[in-house]
């Protein structure tokens, strides 16, 4: 694995459960901001959810809400209340290996960065769920670097971070069309997607993944090759 110096790694669906939580946060945001739960309009809003796993979710939000800033802000205030509630009643777990995939690429000499689309206080409620808090070389949100996904900020700013030399020599790994996109859109060598969340193959396929992979189980044997 030594051509490789970066890995970065989606949280939810890719190396975390997913198990319908984010859906779950939603329909508590959603109804916060008198969207009515069932109604016709609340499951519009809920395929659009679906079809932009991935993207940061105060993005989603301005989007659901025809740009009303305010209302955004309390649904995604609400979204991440909601999502570190599940989290704290136990409603979270790895997906199987991809902590020891984590760690097998670490002992190569791959740098790690877990990303999200989630904001820090969740994202750090998840890792210490997890017992995670130290188990990459970096944690990065959408406000960390500027734009969450599908924008490239999360992968060049870890490339900036953690010194890598060349983005030739990154990997970028998620469940969802969006994660695929940013990693083409960085310059990484590998922009693959996993069956273990949001997407199925061949919307990952659509969008352009170099590999599609079961699970985040398969990388250190992808990075290997």
């Amino acid at each position: 694995m030594t051509h490789y110096q970066l890995a970065v790694l989606d949280m939810a669906g890719t190396t975390v459960t997913d198990d319908g939580l984010v859906v779950e946060a939603f329909t508590r945001a959603i109804g916060a901001v008198g969207v009515e739960i069932g109604s016709a309009d609340f499951e519009r809003k809920l395929a659009y959810v679906h079809d932009t796993m991935g993207e940061s979710k105060i993005t989603v939000f301005r989007a659901l809400l025809d740009g009303d800033e305010e209302r955004a802000q309390a649904a995604n205030l609400a979204f991440e209340a909601a999502y570190a509630d599940l989290v704290a009643q136990g409603r979270c777990a790895p997906i199987d290996g991809a902590e020891d995939a984590i760690r097998a690429l670490r002992a190569a000499g791959v740098k790690v960065a877990l990303t999200t689309g989630f904001g820090r206080p969740t994202q750090d409620a998840i890792l210490a769920a997890l017992g995670w808090t130290d188990l990459a070389d970096l944690t990065l949100c959408p406000a960390d670097a500027g734009r969450g996904r599908p924008y490239p900020d999360m992968v060049l700013t870890a490339v900036l971070r953690l010194g890598v030399e060349d983005l030739r020599a990154v990997a970028v790994v998620g469940d969802t069309a969006f994660d695929v996109l940013t990693g083409l859109r960085s310059g990484a060598s590998i922009a693959a997607g996993v069956l273990t969340g949001a997407h199925e193959r061949a919307a990952l396929a659509a969008a352009g993944a170099t590999h599609v992979l079961g699970s985040i189980r398969d990388l250190p044997a992808l990075l290997q090759g």
